[in-house]
């Protein structure tokens, strides 16, 4: 048998347990890992569609979080899974930004992922606490270019992507701030309640029951435009720094080699529950527009967003983490 033969024996067998394995799948429960803490936009939107997944799949999807060190263990765990589509991972958008982060990944954010499909896109609204009396995103530059190193503002982690908002925040006003990284959404909002951090900026999704009771206030939303979920806050851009468009993003992503059939099963499936009008009436009050699309569309999203932040290092001294 020359060599050729055997490449297509070897890739006929590999087809074929791709395709024997698509076909029992799945029959075992799901797991679902969320790399950020539990309250954070990934936890609440993951644990928004998954019941869903569920249903269609006849299969539970158990969420796990793994929060803290920038997603960076959630995403080696997934990394390094069996790629039989029982480990799934639900990446936001720091998945993009690590490379530029970290000088060293324990993994290859290219190479070692299987995009399934991109799940939402969520701004970031600037909130303060009732420590800082500033009325709106100007009064706050200028108070911090008043104040320099005086203003300290939270995030979700050292990496992450409120921390990174900020960063460009900070070069884009010229301002001096002090970051102080949290291990979730939750306690860092709790902490500006308090007074114990001057601003942040958080997604819609995490900050709405403390904007809501009125325990922080927003100033400015990081997207372009308004957001469907904060619609008299005003857009960074529109308020205080034209151009500032930074948002999250979250999506699923499966380890490197998981068999097609089942990506595309996976895709199929969270494509109809993305397209429901009840999730989609919830995502909206969540400040989140749904984004259903293919596998190729999400891996081609993920590229241009590394891109996007390799751009963005060559003028915003980003921290950079060993």
């Amino acid at each position: 048998m020359n060599s050729f033969a055997r490449g297509l024996l070897l890739f006929s067998s590999v087809l074929a347990a791709g395709q024997a394995a698509a076909q029992s799948y799945p029959n075992r429960p799901i797991r679902l890992i969320i790399p950020l803490g539990i309250g954070g936009s990934s936890d609440v939107i993951g644990r928004l569609v998954t019941p869903r997944i569920s249903e269609l799949l006849g299969q539970s999807v158990i969420v796990d979080n793994r929060g803290g060190g920038a997603g960076l263990p959630g995403h080696e765990l997934v990394a390094k899974a069996t790629p039989d589509g029982y480990t799934l991972l639900l990446a936001a958008s720091n998945f993009a930004s690590n490379p530029v982060v970290f000088k060293k990944l324990p993994y290859d954010t290219e190479k070692d992922f299987e995009p399934i499909g991109l799940v939402a896109i969520i701004p970031t609204v600037l909130v303060v606490g009732p420590a800082v009396r500033v009325e709106s995103a100007k009064e706050l530059i200028a108070l911090a270019k008043a104040k320099p190193g005086v203003l300290t503002y939270g995030s979700v982690g050292n990496g992450s992507g409120p921390h990174l908002t900020a960063e460009v925040f900070r070069e884009m006003a010229g301002v001096q701030i002090e970051h102080v990284p949290y291990k979730g959404a939750s306690a860092a909002l709790t902490d500006l309640a308090a007074g114990r951090i001057s601003f942040m900026f958080a997604t819609t999704t995490s900050s709405r029951p403390f904007v809501t009771s009125g325990r922080v206030k927003p100033l400015a939303v990081s997207s372009q435009k308004r957001s469907v979920a904060l619609p008299d806050v005003p857009a960074l851009a529109e308020s205080a720094l034209p151009g500032f468009d930074v948002n999250t993003w979250l999506g699923i992503l499966a380890p490197k080699g998981t068999p097609k059939p089942i990506v595309e099963q996976l895709n199929a499936i969270l494509m109809q529950v993305l397209q429901e009008p009840k999730i989609d009436e919830q995502f909206k009050l969540l400040g989140a527009t749904s984004s259903p699309g293919t596998p190729q569309q999400f891996r081609a999203h993920i590229g241009r967003e590394l891109a996007r932040w390799v751009n963005l290092a060559k003028t915003v001294k980003f921290e950079v983490a060993h």
